[in-house]
């Protein structure tokens, strides 16, 4: 706890992109009231938050979106839809990133979610600073009142 504040847990484990960036978006806005918290990455959403590749592109630049968004044409990959979410005024995954760590996020990355989908902690971005553990690493840091949210 910060305060009297409780942690809100956020469980990111779908490796769809457009659920990443809004568990981002609900940790910035949480982030932004004072209310603190600790975003857990596992299995697939892990993948968003690997390093950029030789060409500078982003981990999440390669993660899939949702089918849903796919059917309904709004964009074909993330590199796209992501472009399309800044010109229309929203924040990019990015920008959430970026607003998270600066509002003093905590970041965990599930152990055995690395060892699940064969990623070493060693291929993730390295402007985060990124906590290991697992579930009761989890479940401790939000005590007897925290909330816990699983996007």
């Amino acid at each position: 706890m910060i305060g009297d504040r409780s942690y809100t847990g956020l469980i990111l484990e779908s490796g769809h992109l457009n659920r990443v960036h809004y568990g981002l978006a609900m940790a910035a806005a949480a982030l932004a009231i004072s209310q603190p918290v600790v975003l857990f990455f596992t299995n697939a959403a892990l993948l968003s938050l690997r390093a950029p590749d030789p060409e500078g592109r982003p981990g999440w630049a390669t993660c899939p979106l949702g089918p849903d968004l796919v059917a309904a044409g709004v964009a074909g990959d993330a590199t796209g839809w992501n472009a399309g979410l800044v010109t229309r005024g929203a924040a990019g995954v990015e920008d959430l990133i970026e607003a998270c760590r600066d509002l003093g996020a905590r970041f965990m990355v599930c152990d055995m979610g690395l060892r699940a989908i064969g990623l070493e902690k060693t291929a993730l971005r390295d402007d985060l600073s990124f906590e290991e553990g697992g579930l009761v690493s989890l479940y401790r840091i939000l005590g007897d009142t925290g909330r816990l949210v699983v996007i």
